[in-house]
């Protein structure tokens, strides 16, 4: 699978790295980017002028066009990107597609170095993108005939994401198989892909390729294999005419096409991010809310003097309770015998309103003595 920017980025920094460097240095490395993409480089002490780069990608086809060797002309683009600097090793490393010779001595000096370097980085961008030209060509426009070109042709640069071309009355159709892990990445892309489609749909857009979107995949690609057509995410369809082939813009919607699988992952995943993000934000929303209610309602039952007690109940034997309550009962009844009684039937008297104490008794004795009568 292609990638959002045409330079690799391990690529560009370890040439820059070997560029810069004030003595030579020993490189041989070998690394992978994006699964397919397969890359060796290749740097010796003994010859400090060369640099060997290698590359290959993983390219399968099925139809009338094959394209498994690269092309005379896209050899001709890969030498024109430095003119002196670049040669191809002719065969390439073994298991590598190509071969490039970089001669460190013809570099300019300068920014006009890392603009070159930067180029040179780009070479999977130029051979996969050189590749789908020549498929786009060879699909003749004008030529409706039913023929062997109008078979659709399966398109590998990734093991997990392929892709179909076929040709159609004055079109030529992209169908992209959306596969996604996550179930909520299945909504996402949905949603996306329908919205697509109704954007495209609009005036603003009507020299955009048209795009399409259908949870079942075309007629075309009846007999393909089972694997490619299972999906959980439909199938992306962009109709593309002659007008969109045309000069400069053959090299633009072909690295559309080539990045359409980044571009729907990196949407998606970014969506899935912001909706985290909202989800969060407002759930932090929620929780202050309900932590300043809680302090209101506090101060409120603060202010009237309400205050919150804990009962513990504590389990006791039932004679000692009914002892207990016994006593309350008691004392509560020598409490009201000391209270003063209102007397409602003394109205008409004089002391109306007024109150009648029981005399007050107490267990000290008094210093008054008292006659025994016969």
């Amino acid at each position: 699978m292609a990638y959002l920017e045409r330079a690799s980025p391990t690529l560009k920094e370890t040439l820059l790295k070997i560029y810069r460097a004030e003595k030579p240095i020993e490189v041989d490395q070998h690394f992978h980017e994006f699964g397919s993409i397969e890359y060796h480089i290749k740097y010796s002490v003994s010859d400090p002028n060369i640099v060997h780069v290698s590359t290959s990608t993983l390219l399968e086809t099925q139809g009338a066009v094959t394209l498994k060797e690269i092309s005379s002309h896209t050899y001709e683009v890969i030498k024109n990107i430095g003119v002196g600097v670049i040669d191809i090793v002719d065969p390439p490393r073994l298991g590598f597609q190509l071969t490039l010779g970089l001669n460190l001595d013809n570099i300019p000096r300068g920014k006009e170095a890392i603009k070159i370097i930067t180029r040179i980085s780009e070479l999977q961008a130029i051979i996969l993108s050189s590749q789908l030209k020549e498929m786009l060509r060879s699909l003749n426009f004008q030529d409706d005939s039913r023929s062997i070109n109008n078979m659709p042709i399966r398109i590998v640069y990734h093991p997990s994401e392929p892709f179909y071309v076929f040709k159609q009355p004055e079109k030529i159709t992209a169908v992209f198989p959306m596969n996604f892990k996550d179930n909520s990445d299945v909504v996402i892309a949905t949603s996306f892909f329908q919205e697509l489609v109704e954007v495209g749909s609009q005036k603003d857009m009507g020299k955009a390729p048209q795009c399409s979107w259908s949870p079942i995949p075309p007629l075309q690609l009846r007999g393909e294999p089972v694997q490619d057509l299972t999906t959980n995410s439909g199938f992306v369809s962009f109709d593309i005419t002659s007008r969109h082939i045309e000069g400069k813009r053959l090299d633009k919607t072909v690295w559309n096409l080539l990045n359409f699988y980044a571009c729907a992952k990196y949407h998606i995943k970014c969506s899935r991010g912001y909706i985290q993000r909202r989800m969060r934000k407002r759930m932090e929303t929620l929780v202050k809310l309900l932590n300043n209610t809680s302090l209101e309602e506090e101060a409120a039952q603060n202010e009237n003097g309400r205050c919150k007690y804990v009962k513990e109940f504590v389990k006791v034997p039932k004679r000692k309770l009914m002892m207990k309550q016994r006593c309350k009962e008691m004392t509560r009844r020598v409490k009201i015998s000391k209270f003063r009684i209102k007397i409602n039937g003394c109205a008409r008297f004089r002391f109306n309103q007024r109150w009648i104490s029981l005399p007050k008794f107490s267990s000290k004795p008094s210093d008054k003595s008292y006659t025994k009568l016969d």
